[in-house]
């Protein structure tokens, strides 16, 4: 689609990604284009045509070109003369970019994808602990409790549990006082984002705030061991959430499939 500097092509643009995430229209362009990659649309070492996406998404070549060079510095895409733009190898994508967790973890998430993140969250939660046991200031605790707060006053709202617990995991990282292991943040952020919305908004979930309130008394108390057995308590109550809300919807998809099957006809 040709582009024209215009008043009606803006609101065209507008019109065609306003349903999009992202700020303003080079943003929604990356999040689309970069959520198709991720669950595979276009399989690595496919050849991607910029005027097509112009068309899909109605808008401007520029738009796409700049898009186009975030993804590729995300490790997603490449482009050589000859061969034009190319889809790369999974093994060059950097996995650990905030919006590749992201889009990874909301286009259907895979049980290796979430294998992946509990283990990786298994390995930094409970260092994180250990150090927050020993360098937490008050002001670190002071982030802890109001989570704590946020998290009892949430109820049955989904989204401010998540956004709840989100903050309190994030607040023990930065309770550690190490600025690598804070960066961790990203990777653990993605994990719980992801098996949060899964399990409180399938509203079928144990009681969390009596595991986080002993890893906070843990924290508070300078206690580094009760620390980490605290926060392991606290990963395996969110594994058995996960499963438990797996198991029920493995059921209850067996039941549709029950309702839904037609008895075979009887022969005459």
């Amino acid at each position: 689609m040709p582009y024209e500097a215009s008043a009606n092509s803006t609101e065209t643009e507008t019109e065609n990604l306003v349903s999009q995430p992202g700020r303003g229209l080079h943003g929604q362009a990356v999040e689309e284009l970069g959520r198709r990659i991720m669950r595979g649309d276009y399989p690595p070492g496919t050849v991607v045509d910029p005027a097509k996406f112009q068309t899909e998404l109605g808008v401007s070549q520029t738009v796409v070109r700049e898009a186009l060079r975030v993804l590729a510095a995300k490790g997603l895409l490449e482009s050589r003369q000859k061969r034009g733009t190319t889809i790369r190898p999974r093994a060059d994508w950097n996995l650990l970019d905030s919006d590749l967790l992201r889009w990874q973890g909301s286009s259907a998430p895979t049980d290796g994808f979430l294998g992946d993140l509990a283990e990786v969250r298994a390995i930094v939660e409970p260092a994180g602990a250990r150090l927050a046991a020993t360098r937490r200031t008050p002001s670190d605790l002071d982030t802890l409790r109001q989570a704590l707060d946020a998290m009892a006053a949430a109820g049955t709202d989904a989204d401010a549990m998540v956004e709840a617990d989100l903050a309190f995991h994030r607040g023990l990282l930065d309770a550690a006082h190490n600025e690598l292991l804070s960066r961790m943040e990203v990777v653990i952020e993605a994990g719980l984002r992801v098996r949060d919305q899964i399990v409180h908004g399938a509203r079928h979930f144990a009681d969390s705030i009596p595991v986080h309130q002993k890893l906070l008394d843990a924290v508070e108390a300078g206690d580094p061991d009760a620390a980490v057995a605290a926060v392991e308590s606290v990963l395996a109550q969110a594994t058995d959430d996960l499963a438990a809300v797996q198991a029920r919807k493995d059921k209850e998809d067996r039941a549709a499939d029950v309702a839904t099957d037609t008895p075979p006809k009887e022969t005459p």
